[in-house]
């Protein structure tokens, strides 16, 4: 059985370091033995189907295969559809009433609870605020996540020591869900 999946690449082309073009991508996932492959935006999303089952072995593969192709590291993280699914439906916002920019999902390699968060003083940031998921996090940042002081502070060393974790805005995740659904 085969399944869809997107893999999300932490930090690529963004400011003009690790440069990861989307056609290279596509072609090493193809290399890696990966089907259905494609790419989302410039900035570290891609689709494909795998009857490997493994995300975490998927991620590792992928992380492997890009340092060896484009000699720097990159985080790998690797979902599938049914998952990425059930973080959208579960989002505690009021996703269709927010600009995508307002909205975004931090999704973390393991588990996270909410000990690792109990620094942060959240009344300090509002009307910004978060919410914890599935190995996700979903922020509500309402003039946009370049002027969220809140994400500066879930961001610190302490708060992701030990994960990895990348941020994507709602249009990205909603995107993802539509790419890695059921191909006609």
């Amino acid at each position: 059985m085969t399944t869809r999946y997107a893999a999300l690449l932490r930090g690529i082309n963004v400011g003009g370091a690790k440069k990861v073009p989307m056609a290279a991508l596509r072609a090493l996932l193809e290399e890696l033995g990966h089907d259905a492959v494609g790419t989302y935006l410039q900035s570290g999303q891609a689709v494909f189907t795998s009857g490997h089952g493994d995300e975490e072995f998927l991620a590792a593969e992928l992380t492997r295969a890009v340092e060896k192709r484009f000699g720097f590291a990159v985080d790998v993280i690797v979902r599938d559809h049914a998952y990425l699914r059930a973080v959208a439906e579960a989002c505690p916002f009021p996703a269709a009433d927010l600009e995508a920019r307002q909205l975004h999902v931090t999704y973390f390699s393991a588990p996270v609870d909410a000990e690792r968060f109990s620094a942060i003083d959240r009344a300090a940031f509002l009307p910004e605020d978060f919410r914890l998921g599935d190995r996700a996090l979903y922020l509500y940042a309402p003039n946009g996540l370049g002027r969220s002081k809140l994400a500066d502070a879930l961001a610190r060393p302490r708060v992701t020591k030990g994960l990895i974790a990348t941020t994507r805005n709602w249009n990205t995740v909603a995107r993802l869900v539509e790419l890695t659904g059921d191909r006609a």
